[in-house]
């Protein structure tokens, strides 16, 4: 049973490692530093993916930032185990400094989370102080990971995905049905 699990973390950091192979190559020119990951729906594993590609981004010794961007349901920090003094509203209303927030999460890996019961999300994803937020972690992070709700669900993912270098849209098999997956890429191609 232990050796099986073992598989099953390798064959997870190894099929990280090659979509951070592919996000390099996506873009020679203009490297692509700030990525939203994203779903059409919920329990897809956006989540999991996001956590797996900050870890391969860390472990090749690049500097990376998770970022809980989903403020209606959280699960990095569950997910991760950690617990922060303040999170994105708290970085936004300048109630704590971006280094008071972030939290070290492994060697070069290090996460900022969102407050729960945040009200009005879409409101602040579209502010201007998100906006200057998303310049400060990338001038901050070699990397920065936006794990967004889903894009059929609410427009933050879209409007985050706006601001950032690339989307990463997450499809779970045997699970998301086609239409719901194409109608959520279509309206992150609007965005």
């Amino acid at each position: 049973m232990a050796k099986a699990k073992n598989t099953d973390k390798l064959v997870v950091q190894n099929a990280a490692k090659t979509l951070l192979a592919n996000i390099r190559f996506a873009s020679v020119d203009d490297p692509i530093r700030t990525i939203t990951v994203t779903s059409s729906i919920p329990n897809e594993g956006k989540s999991a993916v996001s956590i797996n590609l900050a870890q391969a981004i860390a472990t090749s010794g690049k500097s990376v930032l998770l970022v809980e961007a989903d403020m209606r349901r959280r699960s990095l920090d569950d997910m991760l185990g950690v617990r922060s003094r303040g999170g994105l509203y708290a970085v936004l209303s300048e109630q704590v400094s971006i280094d008071q927030a972030i939290v070290e999460t492994g060697q070069k890996n290090f996460f900022l989370d969102a407050e729960p019961h945040i009200p009005n999300p879409a409101d602040i994803i579209v502010s201007h102080r998100f906006a200057k937020l998303v310049k400060a972690l990338s001038a901050k992070f070699q990397y920065v990971i936006f794990d967004a709700p889903p894009v059929g669900t609410f427009i933050d993912a879209a409007e985050i995905a706006s601001l950032t270098d690339g989307a990463l849209f997450v499809v779970r098999e045997d699970f998301t049905k086609r239409e719901e997956a194409l109608n959520a890429i279509a309206q992150l191609k609007k965005s």
